[in-house]
């Protein structure tokens, strides 16, 4: 495709607008942060914001969820087709409805404000965050055995939660009476609509000092830039047809393998993206709504480029989406999808897999699977809590770097809650913390180490839990070995252990003393093992990320105990004969 540039167009002051953009994105993003009552939103940083222009194009996203970036363009569709020009302002719109408003799952709750400058229309503010709970059987609003969408929590269709600036207190108590945690919910709506003031106001600015019909004319600018910057990205590919398939663990005592299938075509500069033959939707919590699937599927493609694409959806043009309907991800309503997030995980992991085929040296090995899920209420001190811990941890390795951890999925950009926050607010210690030595994947580049981390219920309590990647860890590219695989134990106070099921079909109850131990998965390596560098492996040992004995199963290198050296000799031995 050819597109000439608008000679109107000066490139120095279309980079101020997009910088101009992407900073109000941001400051709505750490006004968030700062002004949020909920764990959740405040130290995991489960949201995301944004900037539309009129027409419901994202022009701009804040440093938070990749993963949520497409559920605003579908979002914004179904309130350009419910209201019309019916919007004035002072209006703020809100859902968290999968199915009727393009939402992902019931306690992501999308607060968006219309912004009108000289009388006209001329963008949206955009905030998406993940609510502490909205009802449901469990606290939290997300159960894996829940079957349905009614038993998951309050299902909001697309409304005014203000209406010309007067608040919809009616909605605004019927939001509270069905949450667990109604002061916290309430608190992080309104970090929302301060966020959507902010951006108001910056959008406003760059009117003003722009004009409405040239800062329209830029916008539609860097849509058509960010096309051309992915387009030159996609033709860089060599053409072809490629597969990824990977598997969620399954469901229950006795799971069954469930498919994730992606076929990447590349043609010139486009790309398709076809789940044809991922498994159907299933009778548990992990359905996962398209947007969810399209934005793993466009920020794994994103991830191919060595340019800095402008974050608009003009980038989104060269690359097409398909899931069949009923599948499991798009799934026909009322199919439950509290926990869709492990599903959509998995799909960036797949879709990584089939581009290894093609440019490998710019894939990444197996993800831990997206974050581990931990969740628990009740009372406790006289009020009402809610543990939403959600934890991430390990990429896989590249081809010319091992893989990170301790940090968030590629996905995503998300944070592990602070130990000293739980423990002040929850009846729970944390008594383990750390990263699980040999569970990085074997390689010449080796990946992210897995992490432990154990809980100590303070009181009775029943939970629940989300987890995966322990009978299918994180594949390795290239010769590179599979990451070390998840666990989960319930140690009770007379130290009798049980293992729990990655996705449980039913709630657990701990009594006081007993403890929760979660290990996450290591990512995939890349490239041979007995390729890497002794002096890598060393250092390796050294910083506790491999043991001696990992060192000469997994890599073929002898160390030296009572040294602290690589012994050369018998390395070189070691790895001929096992050649």
């Amino acid at each position: 495709m050819s597109m000439q540039p608008d000679r109107r167009i000066d490139p120095i002051t279309l980079e101020v607008i997009r910088n101009g953009l992407a900073s109000i994105a941001d400051e709505m993003a750490l006004i968030i942060m700062r002004s949020a009552y909920s764990p959740v939103v405040r130290d995991i940083m489960d949201y995301s914001t944004g900037l539309c222009d009129a027409d419901g194009q994202v022009i701009a996203q804040g440093l938070t969820l990749p993963i949520q970036l497409c559920s605003f363009p579908r979002v914004m569709r179904f309130i350009r087709e419910r209201f019309g020009e019916g919007l004035r302002p002072g209006d703020v719109l809100i859902t968290n409805d999968p199915y009727g408003s393009g939402g992902q799952h019931l306690p992501d709750i999308y607060v968006m404000k219309p912004i009108f400058h000289g009388g006209e229309l001329a963008g949206f503010a955009a905030t998406v965050a993940h609510h502490t709970d909205l009802g449901g059987i469990v606290p939290g609003s997300v159960a894996i055995y829940a079957t349905e969408i009614q038993q998951e929590g309050l299902r909001i269709p697309l409304m005014k939660l203000y209406e010309e600036g007067r608040p919809n207190q009616s909605l605004l108590d019927l939001i509270a009476a069905n949450s667990r945690q109604p002061v916290e919910v309430l608190g992080d709506l309104r970090a929302q609509m301060a966020a959507c003031a902010t951006a108001e106001r910056g959008l406003v600015a760059l009117l003003e000092r722009y004009g409405r019909i040239d800062l329209r004319r830029y916008i539609e600018a860097l849509h058509d830039h960010a096309e051309a910057m992915m387009r030159q990205t996609i033709r860089e590919l060599p053409d072809g047809v490629y597969v990824g398939e990977d598997f969620l663990d399954g469901l229950g005592e006795a799971p069954e393998p469930i498919r994730i299938r992606a076929t990447v075509t590349v043609s010139g500069d486009t790309i398709d993206i076809d789940f044809a033959g991922t498994s159907g939707q299933v009778a548990a919590s992990i359905n996962c709504p398209i947007s969810l699937p399209e934005s793993a599927a466009f920020t794994a493609i994103r991830c191919l480029a060595r340019v800095d694409i402008p974050n608009c959806e003009g980038y989104f043009r060269p690359i097409t989406v398909r899931a069949p309907e009923g599948c499991l991800l798009n799934p026909i309503y009322p199919a439950a999808c509290g926990a869709r997030g492990v599903v959509g995980y998995r799909v960036f992991d797949a879709i990584m897999q089939a581009l290894a085929a093609a440019v490998p040296e710019r894939a990444m090995g197996g993800t831990e699977g997206g974050p581990y899920l931990l969740a628990a209420g009740g009372q406790w001190q006289g009020r009402s809590f809610v543990l939403n811990e959600m934890l991430v941890g390990s990429w896989g390795a590249r081809a010319d770097r091992d893989g990170l951890e301790g940090v968030s999925n590629p996905a995503a950009n998300l944070s592990n809650q602070p130990v000293e926050m739980i423990e002040a607010e929850m009846p729970v210690e944390v008594t383990a913390y750390g990263l699980v030595p040999d569970s990085g994947g074997p390689g010449t580049f080796r990946g992210g180490l897995g992490f432990v981390r154990e809980f100590r219920f303070l009181k009775d309590m029943g939970f629940t839990l989300r987890g995966d990647r322990r009978t299918h860890p994180p594949y390795g590219l290239e010769g590179g070995g599979k990451g070390g695989p998840s666990a989960h134990h319930l140690v009770r106070r007379n130290g009798e252990t049980e293992s729990l099921p990655t996705m449980p079909m039913r709630g657990f109850s701990a009594r006081e003393g007993d403890r929760f131990r979660l290990v996450g998965a290591g990512g995939g390596g890349f490239g041979p093992a007995f390729a890497r560098e002794p002096a890598r492996v060393l250092d390796d040992v050294v910083s506790g990320k491999v043991t001696i004995e990992g060192a000469r199963r997994d890599y073929g290198v002898v160390i030296d105990a009572a040294t602290g050296t690589v012994d050369a000799i018998a390395t070189r031995t070691l790895r001929e004969n096992r050649q």
